[in-house]
């Protein structure tokens, strides 16, 4: 049934468009649903050579909806700053504790954040976390002493962006029982970091192709023109 439904869904995209943000979501929301709420995601296919390092991007942007999903966020941190963790939303909070825990294989969370004068200790965890994407980072804004804010922004939505081996980045933007100007406005706001992300030694486009889909459904491709930079336009 599944692959009936897929069928379906690909009959309703035009190959040969790049939809408006606007209209790419209209076209994903009408698509046949599948039995749970889908989670809509963001593909763009980026103009980089992965292997120039002053080229890799990184970034992360807080999207005004959120994502739909709940984020579990552990704080490695010690003394009165478990107090502001743990009033922050915090779900796990300490140091020892959890670094013995993660050690033993225990991985219960989305999202670790520490304080920058912990990070020797948290380093010990990097063959851990470092392989699944869990490592606090500067970049990412998860090494900070600005607990309450680092834990709300998670809890809010904020979303990192990284690029792939292949210069390619993938990025939830909410579910699909979100309203349709929910998710574009998702969208316009990642699409937007995206481009403004670009690295000041790259010739051309920042921005090969974009597409949105759902957990069950093809890709709608994106007209990524509103998102690059006035010089890029002009090329």
């Amino acid at each position: 049934m599944g692959s009936k439904r897929y069928e379906q869904a690909v009959a309703l995209v035009d190959r040969a468009k790049v939809y408006s943000v606007d209209e790419a979501v209209a076209v994903v929301k009408g698509f046949p649903p599948a039995k749970f709420d889908e989670t809509v995601e963001l593909s763009v296919s980026l103009n980089i050579d992965p292997k120039k390092t002053d080229q890799l991007i990184r970034g992360t942007v807080v999207l005004p909806h959120g994502t739909g999903q709940t984020k579990r966020v552990l704080v490695f941190c010690k003394g009165e700053k478990e107090l502001i963790a743990k009033q922050a939303g915090a779900d796990y909070v300490g140091l020892k504790d959890l670094i013995d825990r993660i050690q033993e294989g225990w991985l219960e969370f989305d999202v670790a954040i520490a304080t920058p004068d912990l990070m020797r200790e948290v380093s010990k965890l990097g063959k851990i976390l470092g392989p699944r994407g869990l490592m606090p980072n500067p970049k990412a804004g998860t090494v900070t002493d600005d607990l309450a804010k680092a834990i709300t922004d998670v809890k809010q939505g904020k979303v990192e962006f990284k690029m792939d081996k292949l210069a390619n980045l993938h990025v939830v933007v909410g579910k699909r029982s979100f309203e349709a100007a929910q998710l574009a406005e998702n969208l316009h706001t990642l699409l937007t970091a995206i481009g403004r992300a670009r690295p000041a030694s790259l010739k051309g486009q920042l921005i090969r192709r974009a597409g949105v889909s759902s957990t069950m459904s093809p890709g709608v491709a994106i007209d990524v023109k509103p998102f690059l930079t006035t010089e890029e336009n002009s090329v």
